[in-house]
């Protein structure tokens, strides 16, 4: 067991349920989701970073003929370079798992039983793999209430991911409730691209005064008023590779991290040990 609890979410808000308790596969459904409405409007009510990626293909965890209680997104990367170490004439088909999200009535086990039916069904459609990352670092809002514990991916080593290593290190913004705004966020405002006007009013909602003037200005002086730079460690990277190939290419990955190579084992002085359920 790597884990004695696992972390559960609703309306970005944590709990705990015990790692390997019994969950009957029965009792839920998997789909796709034909459409990013349903999908992101679950997402951002209920993950903790409270945004929604660019998705290629989005899957929902179902009750038997009832609600959707999880989300799984697989999102377009911003960089190809992530799909590295699976062969560069496969990355056009690989996906990167952007969100996992359950709620906090679905039994602790479900996250592998979900994810596993998601990959098998991105495999039949031709894709060439998946890369994901696990974040590890703590993260709390100014009141001290932690809006992310950490975790390892407890989830992917279950399902067989290669670990391939630690993504660069680097500064990080955190918000005043604790979730992190993105530097792509940040240059859209500068540039006055697409997307500025979400990325500006979380912002706005921090505290920082309207967007107005000069939009470079006004960002430096925002980011100033409410962001907090903290340094991050660098997310951890797993793959899954699809095919023959691709898993030749990638070779057998590194020894999986334990919770303690990172700071969240028991005898840590900064952490619980934990492995987070929304990724």
């Amino acid at each position: 067991m790597i884990t004695t609890v696992t972390q559960v979410w609703r309306a970005r808000r944590a709990s705990y349920r015990p790692a390997g308790e019994p969950f009957d596969p029965r009792a839920y459904e998997v789909a796709p989701i034909a459409q990013d409405a349903a999908a992101r409007s679950f997402v951002v009510a209920n993950h903790y970073s409270g945004t929604y990626p660019a998705a290629r293909r989005r899957f929902g965890l179902y009750e038997r003929g009832g609600a959707l209680v999880g989300v799984v997104v697989f999102s377009v990367s911003v960089r190809a370079e992530v799909f590295a170490p699976m062969p560069r004439e496969a990355w056009d088909a690989c996906a990167e798992l952007g969100r996992l999200v359950l709620l906090d009535t679905v039994q602790s086990n479900a996250e592998s039983w979900f994810v596993r039916r998601c990959l098998d069904a991105l495999r039949a459609e031709g894709f060439a793999g998946v890369v994901s990352f696990s974040d590890p670092f703590r993260r709390r809002a100014l009141d001290g209430t932690v809006v992310h514990a950490g975790h390892i991916g407890g989830v992917y080593q279950a399902l067989g991911a290669r670990y391939v290593g630690r993504a660069r290190p680097g500064a990080m913004l955190l918000l005043p409730d604790g979730r992190s705004l993105s530097p792509r966020a940040v240059a859209k405002i500068r540039a006055g691209h697409r997307g500025r006007e979400y990325a500006a009013a979380q912002l706005v909602a921090a505290g920082a005064p309207p967007l107005d003037g000069d939009p470079g200005a006004w960002v430096d002086t925002a980011l100033e008023q409410v962001t907090r730079r903290v340094r991050h460690p660098g997310n951890l990277k797993y793959v899954w590779p699809f095919g023959r190939a691709t898993a030749k290419a990638v070779g057998e990955g590194l020894p999986y991290v334990k919770l303690c190579d990172v700071g969240l084992c028991a005898g840590a002085r900064m952490h619980r040990p934990t492995c987070a359920r929304a990724a």
